[in-house]
């Protein structure tokens, strides 16, 4: 303290300067606070009844959150009309650390202690922050408005091209699809991503990796529409309708290695390594941390780790072994504030099919997931179904000896498949099951097919009611490859399934085509349905891709058997890639790309491009070529009486279109031939002007050519006998 200057002391008590003494007292709110928040919402009791709510507190926010102090709690007890003390709805706890004040926060805001009774916590210090903002009214600056690009201008190609994305090297492009010419390039950058590209669901947006988080980028001219502040992000996912983003990062968020400004966390995501983001906005929606067992390490990510209803309404993850949790957005809360406990859970799928309360023709007026978990002591294996947001189980199946299951919706939501895998009683070798539940039937029946072999892939046909499975009964199967080699190929068998309800008493799932003796084990409908490549992948051997028709129209003159459902199932092409490693129909069901991406083989690195009858139309091989992805497009909108009318005077549209492939043709034969006309002309003025130039230099130095013959030349004919044609008669 300043020394006191005693001969000019102040006439008044109000002229004396404390700021010194204000300064060495004061005490910092942000760093003595912080471990205490404020309850609102505590319901109202009397002294009779202090103590017993005081212990229930106490149990909630401790087991919730963390260690409360000693004497931690103070709740207000004033007098009330009659004269006795009472609460007044609100009380105050300090916790041991700052952490456990945070997640009291967190986790208890929204509490309900009753049917009647919601708890409202907030951190001491947010009070204080919020009670000191200013209460007069300050209108917001708004920026003048800016016009965007449209995010689906290829959408309006006059030739109705599909594009695609292309990552080799260090360089992204953008290419427009030509069929057999090479393709157009539209857009490049370099060191454009620092792993690896996606695009959204509906062909949006494209987005870019990068050290502090992710980009999307869209519109002609390929600006950057919005970017995601998350450091060491390595896995994304898009909702269904593009609105969310899901973003993960193996680095927990740490605040202490972000700087002061420029991101959008706070204390509730330290240590969080989920995001999910309004790709609108822009703005953080919530962060989560992994969800995991307790006790248990985490050593792999599932991913996705959300997974998101049709809807984009609601979005749910499994905690292993213990809990669905299923969240509403965008308010990013519990669906009814707790999760569904489901001892031993595994795993989930929603239906792909949306409720609709208004329509009598859908049984399920809400959205469905299904989830299964294995057996558990004396309790079998089961799969079940289950209404959002009500949590009624509409279906179950119990399953027994199950090693594991996998659930596989058909993309209009009207059937479910589970795939089965069984194991002996010796448990020495397994074989599958599918377990088939029509969810667009009353009481969902389900229907079981026997296939006594291990299955390796399940596909549903797109808008339809057929499926195909990749089976085998190789005992190469399974076993591990000696150190240094390659893993087997095994001989595999393709069968295709449709639903026959010709006989309503034996309706169900039948054989409709057995292919056996195969080497695939991938299966790749087309977005359309009707065709599907089965393909090897990943084999040091073998690269085979055969394309099939399943609707296949035989000649007039072939006679095609009706009472064989098979008979349409017809090979198209047989076609091999050597080291391909993946395909890719277009989104239009007309092209298939196959890729050997130098991520999975050592060398041939390049991409094909096949129609959909397996003729290959385009083939480039690409030095450290990795990455090779079609833009989806977003679904049609044309009605389906629009389609049928399309369908039935395709003849008539399709003369448009060849006159326009003819046209183009055309074009493009006499662009070509008037570029090799003008190089030869080209060739012929060089030779021309270095000739005079020639001269010229010769005339300078004396040694000039006489080109005059003085009559010496010599004409010489030269005649070629040539045999047109040539007969033999034998004459009696």
């Amino acid at each position: 303290m300043p020394s006191v200057d005693w001969k000019n002391l102040p006439e008044r008590e109000e002229d004396i300067n404390f700021d010194d003494i204000y300064e060495k007292h004061q005490v910092s709110t942000e760093n003595d606070f912080d471990t205490i928040v404020v309850v609102d919402g505590a319901p109202i009791v009397d002294e009779a009844k202090e103590e017993k709510l005081m212990t229930v507190l106490t149990k909630l926010f401790t087991k919730g959150a963390g260690e409360i102090k000693e004497n931690g709690i103070w709740m207000p007890m004033t007098p009330n009309e009659e004269g006795k003390k009472a609460s007044s709805g609100y009380l105050f706890i300090d916790f041991k650390s700052p952490e456990s004040a945070h997640a009291a926060v967190k986790n208890l805001d929204g509490h309900k202690l009753s049917k009647t009774v919601t708890l409202s916590v907030n951190k001491f210090t947010d009070v204080e922050k919020y009670s000191d903002m200013n209460e007069e009214y300050v209108e917001p600056q708004i920026e003048p408005y800016t016009a965007k690009e449209h995010l689906k201008s290829a959408l309006m190609d006059p030739q109705a091209r599909d594009q695609f994305v292309m990552y080799r090297g260090d360089d992204v492009s953008i290419f427009w699809n030509r069929k057999t010419e090479s393709p157009e390039h539209v857009y490049s950058r370099t060191n454009w991503t620092e792993t690896y590209v996606q695009w959204s669901p509906k062909g949006s947006y494209l987005s870019t990796f990068h050290t502090q988080g992710i980009a999307l980028w869209g519109g002609p001219s390929w600006n950057k529409i919005v970017r995601f502040v998350h450091p060491g992000v390595k896995l994304i996912d898009f909702s269904p309708n593009e609105r969310y983003l899901v973003t993960w990062s193996n680095e927990p968020i740490s605040l202490d290695r972000l700087p002061e400004s420029g991101h959008p966390f706070s204390e509730y995501d330290e240590g969080n390594q989920v995001v999910i983001w309004d790709i609108k906005t822009g703005s953080l929606l919530r962060s989560f941390p992994l969800a995991q067992a307790a006790g248990e390490e985490q050593k792999t990510v599932r991913w996705p780790m959300f997974k998101w209803s049709s809807s984009e309404k609601h979005f749910a993850r499994v905690v292993p072994g213990q809990q669905l949790s299923v969240y509403e957005a965008p308010s990013m809360g519990l669906v009814g504030k707790k999760s569904i406990k489901a001892p031993g859970i595994v795993d989930f799928e929603w239906s792909p099919a949306k409720g609709n309360a208004s329509d009598p023709k859908i049984y399920q007026k809400e959205e469905v997931l299904a989830y299964w978990t294995p057996e558990i002591g004396n309790q079998p294996a089961r799969v079940s179904m289950m209404t959002i947001p009500s949590k009624e189980v509409i279906a179950t199946k119990n399953l027994f000896n199950v090693s594991e299951c996998k659930l596989y919706w058909q993309n209009q939501g009207h059937f479910l498949a589970v795939k089965v895998d069984r194991h002996t009683k010796t448990k020495k070798s397994t074989y599958a099951n599918i377990e088939i539940f029509r969810v667009n039937q009353k009481n969902i029946p389900v229907e079981t097919i026997e296939l006594k072999d291990p299955m390796l892939a399940f596909a549903w046909e797109p808008y339809g009611e057929r499926f195909a499975t990749i089976t085998t009964s190789d005992p190469a199967y399974g076993s591990t490859p000696a150190h240094g080699q390659a893993p087997a190929t095994v001989k595999t068998d393709v069968k295709f399934f449709y639903l026959d309800n010709s006989k309503k008493a034996n309706a169900g799932f039948k054989l409709m085509k057995s292919l056996d003796k195969k080497s695939a084990n991938y299966l790749f409908w087309s977005p359309k349905g009707h065709n599907i490549v089965l393909a090897t992948l990943r084999s040091s051997t073998v690269s085979d891709l055969e394309f099939y028709d399943l609707d296949f129209e035989p000649l007039a003159s072939d006679k095609k058997d009706k009472s064989d459902p098979g008979s349409t199932v017809q090979l198209l092409s047989t076609q091999e890639h050597y080291g391909v490693s993946d395909v890719e129909w277009d989104p239009t069901g007309r092209y298939v790309v196959t890729g050997s991406s130098m991520w999975r083989q050592s060398a041939d690195h390049g991409f094909c491009i096949w129609d959909f009858k397996g003729q290959l139309l385009f083939k480039q091989n690409i030095e450290n070529f990795k990455q090779l992805l079609w833009r989806p497009r977003p679904e049609s909108l044309l009605s389906s009486e629009q389609k049928k009318k399309i369908k039935k005077n395709l003849r008539q549209f399709s003369k448009q279109f060849d006159e326009d492939d003819l046209a183009l043709g055309d074009a493009t034969a006499a662009k070509l031939h008037a570029e090799r006309r003008k190089a030869v002309e080209e060739w012929y003025a060089w030779r021309k002007a270095t000739e005079r130039k020639l001269d010229e230099e010769r005339k300078v130095l004396g040694k000039e050519i006489q080109h005059t013959d003085e009559g010496k030349s010599e004409v010489v004919e030269e005649w070629v006998e040539e045999v047109i044609e040539e007969s033999e008669e034998i004459l009696d």
